[in-house]
């Protein structure tokens, strides 16, 4: 049985991270944060798939003193979902020059390995926080891989080495991440900044780094993590790594916030790692976000690809419907929808879903029975199949679900 780790809630804009509330589905543009339209456009296109924080880089002035009409132009489309302001090197400068933009921003994410060198590291540190407090802004210290401190990690190889058995290299870095996040974390409290207003998350980029140092993290503390496998890559590679990773660590009831870090292709949606991200928490059984489609994969008893074609049209018929379905239909994300393709499993899998649809196979008389809620309730038949079934779908939503 899966066990919640119990962590502090801190509060995000409009959110609530922690264990007391659902896991929180994030996501990051890729747009020039100095065009506050497209950064905009984009931000609204993440969540109206459903992410619901949005981090945005602030790498130089110019992108901080555009928070406030990107924020503006949200407002007038009705899109309110938290920004997270990403800030790397020069996050104080940017901060000190931009009032607006340490209001505006709902979360601050520092990455210790990024803040500075030497006297500098702990003076740009301890502006961000102060402003932080100030503000009464969350912070997420995300300590990366790559870009982890190097001075700690030179310290803890010095200390690894005079062992009587050396840990290996990897392992000494895992804890580096760990150490890295963790004195962050008390140094902002030495600062003065809440426990409760503090997310830790590190990051790697290899799957078993990534259990093992999450595993030593939430052993080690109670603020709210935040997943993610970083560069996890493009397509059918960083999905498949993404979903091994987070589903590991989810399964052992640690994560209160996610992130797919996909590399979309040149000109693709940035929308799809909200989806992913989605589809983890909605296969582990975490979270509900849209009516679940079981769809046979196909074999030779299905006579044609007319229930491929079926599944697909009603899947996202379904995501395209639940910005609105969610508020008026309460509870519909957590329907059942079966497309099948032949007789062997079809009956079966449709009386298991609240809406199934057998489709005929090879040599099968060319009817759909359509079951709902374990009953036969048509048979279909003709060249409008589709269009009919679509439509006795939006019947059982309206009738089951409406407040």
């Amino acid at each position: 049985m899966r066990i919640r780790r119990k962590t502090q809630t801190v509060k995000v804009g409009n959110v609530y991270v922690g264990s007391d509330y659902p896991i929180v589905v994030q996501s990051m543009t890729n747009t020039d944060t100095e065009d506050a339209l497209a950064t905009a456009i984009q931000i609204a296109d993440l969540a109206r798939a459903g992410s619901e924080v949005v981090r945005i880089t602030v790498n130089t002035i110019e992108a901080g003193a555009k928070i406030r009409e990107i924020k503006q132009r949200l407002e007038d489309i009705g899109i309110d979902v938290p920004l997270v302001g990403d800030f790397h090197f020069n996050g104080h400068k940017i901060l000190a020059a931009n009032p607006d933009c340490a209001l505006l921003l709902d979360k601050y994410r520092i990455n210790p390995g990024n803040v500075g060198k030497g006297s500098r590291r702990d003076e740009q540190f301890a502006y961000m926080i102060n402003t932080a407090k100030e503000y009464g802004k969350p912070v997420r210290i995300g300590v990366n891989w790559g870009s982890l401190d190097q001075e700690l990690l030179a310290a803890m190889l010095d200390s690894n080495a005079r062992l009587a058995k050396p840990l290996e290299l990897d392992e000494v870095m895992r804890n580096a991440l760990v150490e890295s996040a963790l004195q962050s974390a008390d140094k902002a409290i030495e600062l003065g900044l809440p426990s409760n207003q503090i997310l830790l998350s590190c990051k790697v980029s290899h799957v078993q780094d990534l259990v093992k140092v999450y595993d030593d993290l939430a052993g080690r503390c109670d603020f709210p993590l935040h997943l993610g496998l970083t560069e996890a890559g493009m397509g059918a590679k960083g999905i498949v790594a993404s979903t091994a990773a987070l589903s590991l660590i989810l399964q052992s009831g640690i994560g209160d916030t996610i992130r797919v870090s996909l590399t979309p292709r040149p000109g693709e949606s940035r929308t799809q790692e909200v989806v992913v991200a989605q589809e983890i928490l909605q296969s582990l059984g975490l979270r509900s976000f849209v009516p679940a489609v079981t769809a046979c994969p196909g074999c030779g008893r299905t006579s044609s690809d007319y229930f491929q074609k079926l599944a697909e049209k009603i899947q996202s018929f379904l995501r395209e419907q639940m910005p609105i379905w969610k508020t008026q239909y309460p509870g519909v994300e957590d329907m059942k929808v079966a497309v099948m393709g032949c007789v062997v499993n079809g009956p079966g899998e449709s009386k298991l879903a609240n809406i199934g649809i057998s489709l005929p196979g090879r040599d099968e008389s060319p009817v759909a029975p359509v079951f709902i809620d374990g009953e036969k309730n048509v048979t279909l038949k003709g060249d409008n199949i589709a269009e009919e079934f679509q439509l006795i779908v939006e019947n059982y939503v309206r009738e089951k679900y409406t407040r």
